[in-house]
């Protein structure tokens, strides 16, 4: 499998699992069908859309290929359904299992558009690493920040466990070990990295250092 197939599946895993993580707030804040499709959209294509106008990309890829955006409505789609029918999920003890899994898509959307990020700008000739690790990060979180504003929450980056450090922490290593030979290989173990590490901090309760009233 060569580089650019495996950066398609990351971008792949992280639009479906972003899509979810967005409809799941939606479908939480009792939205109707189109907000949360809406919500999945931006969660999911949100990132992206950010690093490619820092980039000069323009327009975003979102809307010169329509692939992704039809991934990012699918699975809205399909979660919405699922509720729609089984209404009753959100009132009872499936619903922490269900989060869960959400977090899990979170943490997996949010390693696999770090390292997309990256890839993009890399792919575009850019060799800044200042840059390279911000794009990283804007296409790993930026959709959530998107989709939080839109849903009148405080934005995770700046209230959960470690996420957007997970994010930096994971860019930061691709950027080092970007001359290793196996870039395959690279990607795989700072996806894990990424999504080992939110997991982690949200397992241990791990926090940046906050002032408590």
């Amino acid at each position: 499998m060569n580089y650019q197939t495996m950066d398609i599946i990351f971008e792949f895993v992280g639009t479906v699992s972003f899509a979810f993580s967005g409809a799941m707030v939606g479908i939480r804040k009792g939205l109707d069908l189109l907000g949360v499709v809406v919500l999945g959209i931006v969660t999911a294509l949100g990132g992206g859309c950010l690093r490619d106008l820092i980039l000069g990309n323009i327009p975003p890829q979102m809307f010169r290929d329509s692939y992704l955006a039809v991934y990012a409505v699918i699975s809205s789609l399909i979660l919405f359904l699922i509720f729609y029918i089984k209404i009753d999920f959100l009132n009872s003890s499936w619903m922490k299992f269900i989060e869960k899994i959400m977090l899990f898509f979170d943490a997996v959307g949010l390693g696999a558009f770090t390292i997309t990020g990256i890839n993009t700008a890399l792919s575009m000739g850019y060799d800044s690493k200042f840059l390279l690790i911000f794009v990283g990060m804007v296409t790993g979180v930026g959709g959530g920040v998107i989709r939080d504003v839109l849903a009148s929450n405080i934005p995770v980056i700046f209230r959960e466990e470690i996420y957007g450090i997970a994010s930096l922490f994971g860019a930061i290593i691709y950027i080092v070990f970007l001359s290793a030979e196996n870039k395959n290989a690279l990607m795989i173990v700072i996806f894990l990295v990424i999504v080992l590490t939110r997991l982690w901090s949200v397992r241990h309760d791990v926090n940046l250092p906050r002032i408590k009233k």
